[in-house]
């Protein structure tokens, strides 16, 4: 089985690729700031799940399957890119609304259940994420192919996604912070929208090249 130092190499690098800044980070952080601190775990929630469904795809072996099926992946990346562009017009749109207090009102109407599907869908749409899981586990896995010893690499690596979303929902949403964000949301909501569609066409490129 799996020794203590070999999950704790899994868990620092895939800590180092959560951590990173990306779609899923930067949208938390956004969320953080703009909307607050219990929507943002929510959210983050959201984000960790959808996270966890390729931990389970690249633990179960399907994400080497999924790498050498270049159409299935390509159709994927297709789908996970023109939701990133969506995102990326939707930001955009929001840096142009005032906000007053009907659309606060509109934002606490909004359940909790769709902030956690908007984070679910918005990291299980991007396959690249199966990518960073099996990098991750190839740090810590040579010798360790026993279902015990996945099952707790998964379990590592997930606590090491929710710890990670947990940490940006609450940075992000102190109140110095989110009165930073109130002063220059605009910027930062049109900021979001250029990363957003910059790796969304990132996706449609490594999708037509089929990589």
């Amino acid at each position: 089985m799996i020794d203590v130092l070999s999950l704790f190499t899994i868990g620092f690098a895939f800590f180092v690729v959560a951590v990173s800044p990306g779609p899923a980070t930067l949208s938390n952080a956004t969320i953080a700031m703009s909307k607050g601190r219990k929507i943002a775990l929510v959210y983050g929630l959201g984000l960790s799940s959808g996270m966890f469904l390729w931990g389970v795809v690249a633990v179960s072996g399907m994400g080497a399957v999924l790498q050498s099926s270049v159409y299935v992946l390509m159709v994927l990346k297709v789908l996970g890119g023109l939701y990133l562009l969506r995102l990326a017009y939707v930001s955009f749109k929001a840096s142009l609304v005032i906000e007053d207090q009907e659309n606060l009102a509109q934002i606490q109407a909004c359940s909790y259940r769709k902030w956690f599907m908007r984070g679910f869908i918005l990291n299980s749409s991007n396959p690249k994420t199966v990518v960073a899981w099996m990098a991750a586990l190839s740090m810590g896995m040579q010798g360790h192919n026993d279902v015990m010893s996945l099952i707790l690499a998964l379990l590592t690596c997930m606590l090491v996604g929710y710890l990670v979303n947990i940490m940006y929902s609450l940075v992000f949403s102190v109140k110095g912070i989110m009165g930073m964000y109130q002063k220059c949301r605009r910027w930062v909501e049109r900021a979001a929208a250029g990363m957003f569609a910059l790796a969304g066409f990132g996706l449609l490129k490594s999708a037509l090249n089929r990589s």
